[in-house]
């Protein structure tokens, strides 16, 4: 199994299927927040409604642990405490200040700002990795990663205006997930990715339905069969998603695994531009990915993946 992490052509397939699960939550959260009557400005009732979704998650990563992968659920005292800040960090105060970010930041602001937590892997990555420094093939790989971006987001509208509540939460945001990242990477020599995972997203969900229900209360989520199961589809997602990621990120060099996460908002708006026939299905997408394509492949090509870093 462990070879199979570290085979360049397996880790492009399994880092694009976890880009592909995290785009597809966007046309699912709007789908879940149309079918529930949540308005843009409810922001205590979507923390609420991803507290049960990475609760639930949880509960799925848990189940693959111990009954497919025949894992003991088990951590030493010594890591519990790891794991709470990993979910406070990566599930709880990340998510809140992306959802709350979100509320505030018009046009094509959003999608750029969230791409932000790239940038910063790769750079922490260059001063914590002796093998995974900043090079020309990552800048340039970057910068083609930054402007796919730009080009698929470009008609939605765009200003320079800057509010902490809006710009600043997303940047904010970005920057925990960085932190995150080069977190569960230094966890995962000792403990294993699916116990990270799931006690992750256990611990972060928690603080996220407490919140939640203190703010809002118990009745705000009205849930339907439709509401219910694509509430459980976004579980799974997450689920698999980060379990694929964290055990990439075990074997991996982060600087060059973040990268294919300018996959995630350009296969959210094809697949919006898809299920919602209101959103318009244009060029600029198949141009975005194609550029996102393109850094992707100036990085990977000829280089090596893996690392033993400190």
């Amino acid at each position: 199994m462990e070879k199979l992490f570290k085979e360049k052509k397996f880790i492009v397939l399994l880092a694009t299927i976890s880009c592909l699960l995290w785009g597809s939550a966007f046309p699912s959260l709007k789908a879940i927040f149309i079918s529930l009557n949540l308005s843009n400005n409810d922001f205590n009732s979507k923390v609420l409604l991803a507290g049960y979704r990475f609760f639930i998650a949880s509960i799925i990563v848990f189940f693959i642990t111990k009954f497919v992968f025949h894992k003991s659920l088990k951590i030493k005292k010594e890591d519990s405490g790891k794991l709470i800040m990993l979910g406070i960090l990566n599930t709880s105060l990340m998510y809140f200040f992306f959802y709350n970010g979100l509320a505030n930041v018009d046009g094509m602001k959003a999608p750029i700002l969230s791409v932000a937590g790239n940038f910063f892997v790769v750079i922490l990555a260059h001063f914590i990795y002796k093998n995974d420094t900043l090079d020309k093939r990552k800048i340039i790989g970057l910068i083609l990663g930054f402007l796919g971006i730009i080009v698929i987001n470009w008609s939605k509208g765009f200003s320079f205006s800057f509010t902490f509540t809006g710009e600043g939460f997303m940047l904010i945001s970005a920057l925990l997930n960085a932190i995150s990242t080069i977190v569960a990477k230094s966890f995962s020599k000792k403990i294993n990715t699916l116990i990270i995972t799931a006690y992750q997203l256990l611990f972060g969900s928690i603080v996220m339905i407490v919140y939640g229900l203190a703010t809002s209360g118990t009745s705000s989520l009205n849930f339907d069969f439709v509401s219910f199961s694509i509430l459980i589809y976004t579980s799974f997602i997450s689920a698999i998603a980060f379990s694929i990621w964290f055990t990439l990120l075990k074997y991996n060099k982060a600087g060059i695994i973040s990268i294919f996460k300018f996959m995630i908002p350009i296969f959210g708006s094809f697949l919006i531009a898809i299920f919602f026939p209101e959103e318009t299905f244009s060029l600029s997408i198949i141009l975005g990915l194609l550029l996102v394509s393109m850094g992707i492949v100036v990085i990977s090509y000829k280089v090596s993946f893996n690392s033993e870093e400190v």
